[in-house]
């Protein structure tokens, strides 16, 4: 707090001499009063404002460590690109998968349950290329 002159107790202890027609005593201890009230105001005004700046500057400091943790998290990578799953990749797996399983069902023979054995797997065959082609259009 800055230096002050006077404290309220130097106001209110402070005798003047008095002098032939000098000022009304009364009056300038009723004004003298008034001076004491505000000083003692201000003072109560000056410390209520010094706990709020210091409890605004605990919050700003306590924002700014949160705010720096968070843009730390932030800033970290999620995933490292080599390791980053696109939806290119996943589709490559699932045409891969699709050409595994519906090559081999072409490949196995046909299960003959008293049906026409005549039928054999190549009348019914289709190329490798018309089940990737129908694969790709599902």
């Amino acid at each position: 707090m800055t230096n002050l002159n006077y404290s309220p107790k130097d106001i209110l202890q402070q005798e003047f001499k008095t002098k032939m027609r000098g000022y009304d005593p009364i009056e300038v201890d009723e004004f003298l009063d008034g001076i004491i009230k505000d000083y003692e105001t201000y003072n109560k005004e000056i410390l209520t404002l010094h706990e709020e700046n210091d409890r605004l500057n605990a919050k700003i400091a306590q924002l700014s460590k949160s705010q720096a943790i968070s843009s730390r998290i932030q800033a970290t990578p999620e995933a490292p690109k080599s390791q980053a799953v696109t939806n290119f990749d996943i589709l490559k797996r699932l045409s891969n998968l699709e050409k595994e399983v519906f090559g081999k069902k072409l490949d196995q023979p046909t299960p003959t349950n008293g049906f026409d054995s005549s039928l054999n797997r190549s009348a019914v065959h289709f190329s490798d290329d018309d089940d990737l082609e129908k694969t790709r259009q599902f």
